[in-house]
């Protein structure tokens, strides 16, 4: 089982950034992959980026160019650095983690809203 705590959400205005961070505590030794998830209000909730332990990164290509993810595996957390973000970018932002047995869990997300 493995807990995560997200923070660093808020309002910011378009074109702005914002960092994530999500603190991960737990069995870490069976994560694979931490990663970021996003759902806009009436969406589904949709990947944004993931990272694994020897830090392979995948994005969304919506983001690609705007979003960094990064990983401190001393301190078992996983940031998301968010620039130039566009109103569309509005969502709760959820962190997650996948195991070697295919469970993923789930942070209890952070709302980040663009304004325009």
């Amino acid at each position: 089982q493995v807990q995560l705590l997200e923070s660093g959400g808020g309002l910011v205005q378009a074109g702005g950034s914002l960092r994530l961070s999500c603190a991960a505590s737990g069995r870490m030794a069976s994560i694979v992959a931490l990663g970021w998830y996003r759902q806009a209000a009436g969406k589904q909730r949709e990947l944004v980026a993931t990272i694994t332990p020897v830090g392979r990164m995948n994005y969304a290509d919506s983001v690609k160019g705007r979003f960094t993810i990064s990983r401190d595996n001393a301190k078992n957390t996983v940031y998301l650095q968010m620039n130039s973000l566009k109103p569309e970018d509005t969502a709760v932002y959820y962190c997650n983690a996948f195991n070697n047995i295919g469970f993923s869990s789930w942070g209890q997300g952070t709302q980040v809203t663009v304004s325009s």
